[in-house]
């Protein structure tokens, strides 16, 4: 028996690449203008979507545990529907590449610039989006497995009292006046 190199044949220590690429983002960030990682965990959780909600300063971001197939797209489109109102943006990462888009009310919207988004994004932003920092490192995460429905409903339902309570009197409010 001969051995591969007196036959001329190189085997390449990554064999990855005679499997072809995968078509699956390697991440997928939903970044949200809610207030806080908890209202997104219990948004997420009514939604039946598996996430690690990370708060920010400018809202919280929803981390998908996993970004195969169409999971991407479900979540924003699903979340979005259960937020009405509240635009998001999908942002997915395959290798060095980031693909943003914009989602509403479950409608899936233009692309956007990666550069744009992430031009004014707090520093947590881009820790997760280049795998510098990982959920579990940050502060203040909350996984959606980690509130059953009822809690959900119950905490979303409160914010929604709060942030009706809070509007009132607001110039350019019905309440005003």
């Amino acid at each position: 028996m001969s051995s591969l190199d007196e036959l001329g044949l190189e085997v390449p220590d990554d064999l990855s690449e005679l499997t072809g690429p995968s078509s699956d983002p390697d991440m997928a960030v939903l970044i949200t203008q809610i207030a806080s990682a908890e209202p997104l965990a219990a948004a997420a959780s009514l939604a039946g979507i598996d996430l690690d909600a990370v708060p920010t300063e400018v809202g919280a971001l929803a981390v998908l545990r996993d970004p195969s197939g169409s999971r991407p797209d479900d979540a924003a489109s699903a979340l979005s529907q259960v937020v009405r109102g509240v635009p998001l943006v999908q942002v997915t990462r395959k290798g060095e590449q980031l693909t943003c888009v914009r989602w509403s009310d479950g409608e899936r919207g233009d692309e956007i610039s990666p550069a744009l988004l992430l031009g004014g994004a707090p520093q947590t932003v881009e820790d997760i989006l280049t795998g510098f920092a990982k959920p579990a490192d940050l502060e203040g995460v909350v996984a959606s497995g980690s509130i059953g429905r009822m809690k959900a409903m119950r905490m979303l339902t409160s914010a929604a009292r709060k942030a009706r309570k809070a509007s009132r009197g607001k110039p350019g409010t019905k309440d005003d006046g």
